[in-house]
């Protein structure tokens, strides 16, 4: 079994800005990188989750999406973190009602069945009280942070055990 931190996109591993669905607004959050990596060198795979309700909304496409996607794993590559999966719904409620969207969970379901992930041992970071929703539906521990904060210090509570 694998241990896993779901990460919420927009707010936790790049700066909330509205709508990110072109590259040259994909800015990473301050201490992302140093994180992620402590985390890895811990063991912890990633897994990013994401709604992207503008799609549904008709205010960019699937594609944008995923070039924003290509740009940020490369980012991640290029400082050696390794994201397992990026699962996005992009749906939004009042158009088209789904299971994937955040509160609800289909898309940590997804990737704990695919990366035989234990649930006791894997987190979720998110920066609204949805992403926490979510987590607690798939039986993972919600951390809520303030959008764009650093999570430096969560990162290292994870590492020695001191869960939130």
């Amino acid at each position: 079994m694998n241990k896993a931190i779901f990460l919420d996109r927009d707010g936790v591993i790049n700066k909330e800005i509205g709508y990110v669905y072109r590259v040259e607004d994909f800015i990473l959050t301050g201490d992302i990188i140093e994180s992620l990596k402590k985390l890895q060198e811990a063991g912890f795979i990633f897994i990013v989750v994401t709604n992207q309700s503008g799609i549904a909304k008709e205010l960019y496409t699937h594609e944008d999406v995923a070039r924003v996607h290509a740009h940020m794993l490369s980012l991640m590559k290029q400082n050696g973190i390794f994201i397992a999966e990026i699962y996005y719904c992009p749906h939004h409620s009042d158009v088209e009602p789904c299971i994937c969207r955040k509160p609800d969970s289909g898309m940590l379901e997804k990737g704990i069945a695919r990366f035989e992930i234990d649930i006791s041992k894997s987190f979720l970071i998110g920066d609204k009280e949805r992403d926490i929703q979510a987590a607690e539906k798939a039986g993972v521990k919600g951390i809520l942070i303030e959008a764009d904060s650093p999570i430096k210090e969560i990162a290292e509570k994870i590492i020695i055990h001191r869960v939130l």
